[in-house]
This record gives C-alpha cells, structure tokens and sequence, in this order.
C-alpha cells in the first residue's frame, strides 16, 4: 500500500511545481508569521494530544466528508488539544493545503502537516502554507533522502516528527538524531493496527526524545496507559473525526476543564 501512496505523492509534487514554481515558495517564505514550536508542545505536563483533521483514509474510506476545517480545529482546541494535525494528501485523505492554511486561520494551535513526504518542494510547501512541523515517515525515505529532508526542514524552522513502526526504521531514526519519534501503530505495508508496536519500541527509545504513539488510540483508558510507560503525546484523528462532539471528546481525551487552560491564553 505504501508504495502506492508513495508514487501518489510524487505525482502530485510534479503536478504542483509545474503550477508553483520552488523558487516562487522560497520568495514567500520571509512572509510567514510567528513561529509556534510544535515540539515544545508536545513535552508540557501531562499527556499531549495531537488531534488529526482528515476527511477519509485509505483503510476505511470516508469518516467525515463534509466536515468543515475551521469548527473541527476550534473545537480541538477548545477541547484542549496541544498541537493539530492537518492531513494535506487530497487522492487518499481528501486534504488539501487549503485545509492547512485556514487550519492555521482558526486558531492558535501548533501545526503538523501530514502527508508523504517524499520530494523537498513539499517541505516549502508547508512552510509557506501555515505549517510548524512535517511528517517525515522512515519507511518512504532512504537513508540520504531522511537525511537532507530532516536538515532542510529545520533550516527552514520546521519541527520534524520522524515515524517509524519496527526496531529496524526506529535505529534509523536514532542514528539520525531525531529529537521527536512517532510510532506509529499502524503498518503502512499492510493497514492493519496493533497498539502493542508503542509498548514494544518504546523500550528502545533514549531518554531525552519525545515519544508520540500514533494510530488505534480512542480512550482515556488507552492514554492513561500510555502515559505510564513513557508517551510524550498522542496523534488522533478517527476517533475525534466521528464524534457527535469533537470537542467533548477532545476533552475526555485530554482531561481538559477551566484550570487546564492556561497554555492556550494570549
């Protein structure tokens, strides 16, 4: 499956940069706003919720067609999420940059665009359309290729959230230094979802690195336990994209009331 949504991603880097030159989005990067630092989100007290907008997956099809971008982040935010998750492949996930830049309009919250990242025209993309970190998947990258993508990035002030799903990527990820690594529970080759991946990976991970457990994750009682061995954070997208209320379930997630705020206050 992956290597299809690899080829998708591709495809889709040519299409757009024979509309949108590179050097038109390095022209416009000096007019991007304040940073807001998606890794120090991650690390406040607690357990940090990254709530996920995406319309549709390829595992299950559509989850929330219509939905609209700007009442689901406020609602996350509300809610209490840490940071944002905004999906940006449009042939898979039904995202768009679009959705990236009025994500960043709603509210104040950190952005991670989440796409396959393959090509470096996409990390200027992000830059330049609202993004405070990307998505770099170990599994769709050589080792030179996860290499430069990780350096460009951070040259160009973007947070990396490196993911890996068995012990061979996370080695990769180590040997790269990266300071952010999700696991992801889910295998890309395959789709199918076990959350024991987190618990037999984190193991492995140094102290010091931030932990992000990804994918499978729907319960208070699953981020309790989480927390217990070492999570830093969580990314959640399907349980929140078909709540009756994603900003009640945001908050059982997060645990989020009045005294909890303060993060979120200018």
């Amino acid at each position: 499956m992956i290597e299809q949504l690899i080829s998708v991603a591709r495809e889709g880097v040519q299409s757009r940069r024979g509309q949108v030159p590179q050097a038109d989005l390095e022209s416009r990067l000096s007019a991007r706003g304040e940073d807001r630092p998606f890794s120090e989100a991650l690390v406040r007290p607690g357990l940090s919720l990254i709530a996920e907008f995406k319309r549709r997956s390829p595992s299950i099809g559509d989850i929330s067609a219509e939905a609209d971008v700007t009442a689901q982040v406020q609602a996350y935010e509300r809610g209490g999420a840490a940071a944002l998750s905004v999906l940006t492949d449009e042939r898979h996930f039904g995202g768009s940059l679009e959705d990236l830049r009025t994500a960043m309009a709603a509210c104040d919250l950190p952005i991670l665009r989440k796409d396959f990242i393959v090509d470096p025209y996409q990390l200027y993309e992000a830059a330049v359309n609202g993004a405070d970190a990307v998505l770099l998947i170990v599994r769709a990258l050589s080792d030179r290729e996860l290499s430069e993508m990780y350096e460009l990035a951070r040259g160009l002030d973007l947070d990396c959230l490196v993911e890996v799903h068995d012990g061979e990527e996370l080695q990769r990820a180590l040997e790269l230094d990266a300071d952010v690594i999700g696991i992801n529970n889910r295998d890309l080759d395959t789709g199918t979802v076990d959350v024991s991946t987190t618990y037999e990976l984190i193991t492995d991970v140094p102290a010091g690195k931030t932990v992000v457990a990804e994918s499978g994750i729907s319960s208070r009682e699953e981020l309790d336990e989480l927390d217990r061995v070492g999570v830093d954070a969580v990314l959640i997208g399907g349980a929140l994209m078909t709540a009756p209320d994603p900003e009640a379930k945001a908050r059982e997630l997060t645990g989020a009331d009045d005294s909890t705020r303060e993060h979120r206050l200018p």
